[in-house]
């Protein structure tokens, strides 16, 4: 379920975001096909709400 809601904010930053589409653009450019793209933005999306997470934890402790 986490890997869908995921793949959902991905597909979504790649049709509504210009920072996201720019990304898309200049990876595609280096040869990535959309399906590796989509995989590195999962990751960096992960990553982001990872950092959200822990900074709002710390908050609360």
């Amino acid at each position: 379920q986490a890997n869908r809601v995921l793949h959902i904010v991905a597909v979504v930053r790649l049709r509504y975001c210009p920072r996201t589409q720019a990304y898309l653009q200049r990876r595609t450019e280096q040869g990535l096909t959309k399906r590796d793209i989509i995989r590195c933005l999962k990751r960096y999306i992960l990553r982001e709400a990872h950092t959200a997470i822990m900074k709002d934890l710390a908050l609360t402790a």
